[in-house]
């Protein structure tokens, strides 16, 4: 494949499963998705539990088959041998047999990989160094705590030195500690030119780690793009004034109702007023540029109202993703 082909390429991926004895429900666990990773980028894939994640991650490994739509993988189908062999796969729930040590249990993933013990014992080396477990390698993995444990499971999944990981849920379970260590080593990775397809459901994660991120909710993609394309123009206010001067909540609403318009991308109420105990208030808006800004200024002070503070707060992936998925389907 070339440089510039995506290493995944979603098109209109859909996949329906039945359900019932006699007249089976259609259940659409994917309708129409379609996204694209890069090479050498970190992609995240969030979504509410039911979003059509777990189906997604199933075909691009050949677990499942769609119903309609394509998906490729470095250049070749989903599923298919050639791509396989190039993926390391992280499974959410990694089951190690307890009376492994860390060699061992690489050496076991890379037998069932078809490698050689040479092979095994040249990258298994490297590949315990780098994830912090050198000097560990004949201790028994009970002993191991979860975030051992995690970046063990990194580990075999890059004993065959694949050009594309899939991780599922990484960080799930861990302390801070633990998340902090397998966020370095994803970064390392991709240092490293590996492209990583992780799915979690940690936002905070999500936010530090990926280049690109897509949404989904109830086996449709909501939203893709890099964080601040997904968390600019969605309606979120982005400017915040702190006013005092003898005016009310009412008085300020009618006043900013009526003279700043909302833009297309904005909700209808697309202001907020809260009275602070200092007996200030706090308005949260949203403007498009800095005319409008100036013009919002202009207005409040024409209107014997003193401006004490401006802030152009930025909104988080958390207010995307709830904007995208809605507070119920999110739950």
């Amino acid at each position: 494949m070339s440089p510039s082909e995506p290493v995944i390429s979603v098109d209109r991926l859909s996949k329906v499963y039945r359900s019932g004895l006699i007249r089976k429900k259609a259940v659409h666990a994917l309708a129409g998705v379609s996204l694209q990773a890069n090479r050498g980028e970190i992609f995240g894939l969030l979504g509410p539990n039911g979003a059509g994640k777990t189906t997604l991650i199933k075909i691009l490994l050949g677990v499942i088959h769609a119903t309609g739509g394509s998906a490729t993988l470095l250049g070749s189908p989903a599923g298919s041998l050639q791509a396989r062999r190039r993926i390391g796969y992280l499974p959410e729930s990694l089951r190690i047999d307890r009376h492994h040590t860390a060699w061992s249990a690489l050496n076991f993933y890379g037998q069932m990989s078809g490698l050689g013990r040479e092979t095994i014992r040249q990258r298994g080396k490297a590949l315990l160094t780098l994830v912090g477990l050198d000097g560990r390698d004949c201790e028994p993995i009970r002993r191991f705590s979860k975030g051992m444990y995690q970046r063990l499971g990194i580990a075999q999944a890059l004993l065959h030195d694949p050009d594309l990981l899939i991780l599922d849920e990484p960080t799930d379970g861990l302390d801070p500690v633990g998340r902090n260590e397998i966020r370095r080593l994803l970064l390392t990775l991709k240092s490293r030119g590996k492209t990583i397809f992780l799915n979690s459901h940690i936002l905070q994660e999500v936010e530090l780690v990926c280049d690109r991120v897509a949404v989904m909710a109830g086996g449709k993609l909501r939203g893709i793009g890099t964080i601040e394309e997904l968390t600019q123009k969605r309606g979120f206010p982005n400017v915040s004034f702190e006013l005092a001067g003898p005016t009310s909540q009412n008085h300020l609403r009618e006043l900013l109702a009526s003279n700043i318009p909302s833009d297309d991308q904005c909700e209808p109420n697309h202001f907020s007023i809260e009275q602070i105990p200092s007996g200030t208030f706090r308005v949260s808006i949203n403007l498009p540029d800095q005319a409008a800004i100036d013009k919002a200024i202009d207005l409040l002070r024409q209107n014997g109202i003193s401006i004490l503070a401006i802030s152009t707060p930025r909104p988080s992936l958390e207010d995307a993703f709830l904007s995208l998925v809605g507070p119920q389907e999110a739950t």
